[in-house]
């Protein structure tokens, strides 16, 4: 009888640790995937900097460049910082809807169309079909689309093809763990303020060791090194899992 009563209990408190871990396990694999998109990100950023002289992901550089450019009577460069802004918003609109289209398949959806996007722009070059403004429209709206594949890790709201939020953020949650405020959204008690500050600053650091791979690739294979995140794209494509319900 005792053991009878005994087993329920264990039962329940094997529920409990396992409701608690689920959550956890979701977010460290959320965490994973999103460290590899921020440095599919900061590979394509730099490339653009590189070889068409503009931000693909980073709309803050370009609106700055777009202003003074302008009023320094660069035209021309000042048009291509222009036209990356208004791809790169078309892009996220068009994201954001193919996420609400799909549901759980989104990720995929969003990370098969990302993948063929590079991949166009590296057959197209290859073949001398596209010119720079082109390849820019192609490029950036890819990137918006990528940005909507993600909104938040877990309970922390992220952004994939920007850091200059993600660095304030990770600011404020050191600021929080010094003064052990708690969190209000807390997914458990392992998800703390420092726990918060080293994931922004992860997925930062991600997006710096994809420009930094981009500043390697790009001046030795030109045009080709896009393959690189094209094809880490493709698997994500073809491998992801939606997380459960």
């Amino acid at each position: 009888m005792a053991d009878e009563l005994a087993k329920p209990g264990r039962a329940a408190g094997r529920s409990a640790l396992e409701l608690e871990a689920g959550p956890q396990r979701r977010a460290r694999r959320t965490e994973r995937l999103a460290l590899v998109l921020g440095v599919i990100a900061g590979f394509c950023d730099g490339y653009g900097v590189i070889t068409y002289g503009v931000f693909v992901s980073f709309m803050s550089g370009n609106t700055t460049q777009a202003g003074y450019q302008t009023a320094e009577g660069l035209f021309r460069p000042a048009s291509l910082a222009a036209l990356a802004i208004l791809s790169f918003v078309l892009g996220s609109f068009a994201g954001t809807l193919l996420v609400q289209a799909t549901g759980r398949l989104a990720r995929r959806a969003v990370f098969g169309l990302v993948a063929a996007a590079l991949a166009e722009v590296v057959g197209l070059t290859w073949l001398g079909a596209l010119t720079v403004g082109f390849c820019i429209l192609i490029v950036s709206a890819a990137m918006g689309v990528l940005n909507s594949a993600f909104s938040r890790v877990g309970a922390e709201s992220v952004s994939l093809t920007f850091v200059t939020g993600t660095l304030s953020r990770v600011g404020a949650h050191l600021a929080l763990a010094l003064k052990r405020a708690p969190l209000t959204d807390a997914e458990g008690p392992w998800d703390t303020q420092l726990r918060r500050a080293m994931l922004l600053a992860r997925l930062w650091a991600g997006f710096l060791a994809g420009a930094f791979m981009s500043g390697a690739a790009t001046p030795r294979f030109g045009f080709w090194a896009l393959l690189g995140p094209a094809l880490a794209l493709a698997a994500l494509a073809a491998f992801d899992r939606p997380d459960p319900v």
